[in-house]
């Protein structure tokens, strides 16, 4: 969608807080890739899993959502063939104990999330993997019980370790070396058990010198006594390492074996954290979901501004029936322009699948494009006045404006001579009104007012003022135009009546001073180059949102077509996943998305997630082939061919 609109409307906010409601990595980057779409079919399906997200975050908050926190790395390392490490497996092994956990919390909630609630059970439980790497691994250690040859090893270890401790600590309580010896602690250097001894002594105790302390007074000796027991000790250390190696690598092919599980694990679990990040902002903002057209028909009940929530005064809006275009009228701080965001904003929000703060009733159109000029976009560096960035904006908009296009415009025709300003927006407003698209406008103009009123698709419409306490109420009024109350306004602030009177002779009769003006074509003119830039990059933007909603009736309509058409046809050789083996369909696809598969000679029935297509029907028999003579017994197709050609008494031909 229009860049300039995301930004203007604060889109990209929303997407931060919204973020801060995932827990994972691979969802906050989902949420960043976020934007809204054009399909009514997918924006449907998504505000559903939202609506189904937010019934369970109303009923409790304790979610079991796995932060996925490492598991991006073990996916790599594992598709590299790389072993994994003690603390990547047990990673692995807490995530799939979390899978279980969500899987058997959804199974809890299918009254309330139907829909949502069936995603579970496409997580694998991999029990095996997590049995296993659970009895080899404690607090990223492999145990000594994961092999008889590990537990072994081990042992010997630590009896040698104690044998070689046992022979240090004679030495150090021996007399003849006592008055040597710089501390009676026996230490570890470069892997081998040692003594301190002072350093004017080190030829005085016979061994290797395996360090120095740092001030050189001390030298670290491996007496004689232990050098071939600790040679002894490094051999069964090298050992040791090659079966822990043996045994992580043993459990990473396990893993391996189980790859494609995991991953739609993985992608299961982010895609729950996604929905329920959904879910708590709605619960947030006080969100729900809408109704959804494509007649470019909007009606807001109640609506606010989410960056603004409660402090927010609650919207009324409609447009697409009786009119297209909406002229608001009001003074100054008096809320036209949060009055635009809002609209705006929530569109965008509606279209990403998001709720927002509304209320009951309220429904929403799809739009290919919202394109916007709010605000000065006065630019010091580009030496730009406001009425050139207005200008900009609007030439912009004129050329992508269509009828599936929201068009937004802040104070239309302002920042110039108010006689060719008021003409400027007059003839903007027709040209795109012209074009089909949806339109909303602020201006202070009084003859807008009255063109809005004489033109057949237009309406007035203005932010309510207290003319008694000079207040604005900051709510829309449609159907009815504004009145000025800048010199009510002027005055009660206290300037002088006389100028008041003076500006109000002004304000009727109308002296124009081109001078002024001259400075701000040049501008115009020497900024052309960019001005040309901007327009081909909104219509490439634009030409893209068309493409892609194109693109997404024409999937819709290839959806509906194969509606009728189940996933897997009887008679289709299928891959089964977990089983590691093919088998053939022998009943269609049920309610609870399973398949019946027959599996040596066995039929089972497999959800169709674990299933892959590996010869079709087509390639693996002819044409009208008798699938009885795969599916069927032997003793049932005889009985069934007899029973064809005639009734015979008390044979039984049951269903198998």
């Amino acid at each position: 969608m229009n860049k300039n609109t995301i930004e203007l409307l604060e889109y990209n906010k929303i997407k931060e807080i919204l973020k801060g409601y995932a827990l994972s990595d691979i969802s906050k980057d989902k949420i960043e890739a976020l934007e809204p779409f054009l399909d009514i079919a997918a924006i449907n399906a998504y505000l559903l899993e939202t609506n189904e997200g937010r019934a369970i975050a109303d009923i409790t908050s304790s979610i079991p959502i796995h932060s996925l926190m490492g598991m991006n790395n073990i996916v790599q390392k594992v598709r590299k063939g790389m072993v994994l490490s003690g603390e990547e497996l047990e990673t692995i092994a807490d995530f799939l104990v979390e899978g279980r956990r969500l899987r058997d919390f959804m199974n809890n909630k299918k009254e309330v999330a139907p829909n949502i609630s069936c995603y579970a059970l496409s997580i694998c439980e991999m029990q095996e993997v997590v049995e296993e790497i659970q009895r080899c691994i404690l607090r990223g250690r492999v145990e000594d019980k994961a092999t008889s040859e590990l537990s072994k090893i081990r042992k010997k270890i630590r009896i040698l370790e104690d044998r070689i401790k046992s022979k240090l600590d004679s030495v150090l309580k021996n007399d003849k070396y006592r008055s040597y010896i710089q501390d009676s602690v026996v230490s570890m250097r470069n892997g081998r058990y040692v003594i301190p001894v002072k350093n004017e002594h080190r030829n005085s105790v016979s061994g290797v010198i395996q360090d120095k302390s740092s001030s050189g007074s001390t030298v670290f000796v491996e007496p004689e006594e232990v050098k071939k027991a600790q040679d002894e000790l490094n051999i069964l250390r090298i050992e040791e390492e090659k079966e822990v190696f043996k045994v992580l690598s043993n459990l990473t092919n396990l893993v391996i074996s189980y790859e494609r599980d995991l991953i739609i694990n993985i992608e299961t679990m982010a895609h729950y954290d996604f929905i329920f990040a959904k879910a708590k902002y709605s619960k947030a903002i006080d969100g729900r979901g809408v109704k959804l057209n494509c007649n470019h028909y909007i009606k807001i009940l109640g609506g606010r501004h989410p960056l603004l929530g409660r402090a927010a005064v609650p919207l009324d809006f409609e447009i697409g029936n009786d009119y297209r275009a909406l002229v608001i009228t009001g003074p100054n701080t008096g809320g036209k322009t949060v009055a635009l965001k809002t609209v705006g904003l929530l569109t965008m929000m509606v279209q990403s699948g998001l709720h927002v703060p509304v209320e009951k009733e309220s429904e929403f159109s799809i739009f290919v494009d919202i394109l916007s000029d709010i605000g000065d976009g006065q630019s010091i560096e580009q030496s730009l006045s406001t009425f050139s960035s207005h200008i900009k904006n609007v030439i912009s908009i004129l050329d992508c404006a269509d009828p599936n296009t929201l068009v937004i415009i802040d104070e239309i025709g302002s920042g110039t001579e108010p006689g060719e300003g008021m003409g400027i927006a007059v003839a903007t407003l027709e040209e795109i009104y012209n074009k089909g698209a949806t339109l909303l406008a602020t201006t202070h103009y009084n003859e807008i007012k009255g063109f809005a009123r004489a033109h057949k698709g237009f309406t007035n419409g203005c932010m309510e003022f207290d003319i008694n306490t000079l207040k604005p109420l900051y709510k829309l009024s449609i159907g009815k135009a504004g009145e000025s109350n800048a010199f009510l306004i002027s005055l009660s602030l206290g300037m002088n009546k006389n100028i008041i009177e003076r500006a109000h002779e002004i304000t009727y009769k109308t002296k124009k001073d081109y001078s002024n003006y001259e400075m701000e074509m040049k501008v115009l003119r020497d900024n052309i180059i960019v001005q040309q830039k901007l327009k081909e990059e909104a219509e490439l933007n634009h030409e893209a949102q068309v493409e892609k909603f194109e693109k997404a009736n024409i999937k819709n309509a290839i959806k509906e077509k194969k509606k009728a058409k189940p996933s897997f046809n009887i008679g289709d050789c299928v891959y089964i996943s977990y089983m590691d083996r093919t088998g053939i369909v022998c009943e269609l696809e049920n309610s609870k998305g399973e398949v019946g598969v027959m599996v040596m000679k066995k039929k089972l029935k497999i959800n169709k997630k674990r299933l892959s297509i590996y010869i079709e029907k087509e390639e693996l028999y002819p044409e009208e082939y008798d699938m009885d003579i795969v599916l069927k017994s032997k003793g049932y197709r005889k009985k069934n061919k007899l029973m064809e050609k005639r009734h015979v008494e008390g044979v039984i031909l049951q269903e198998e």
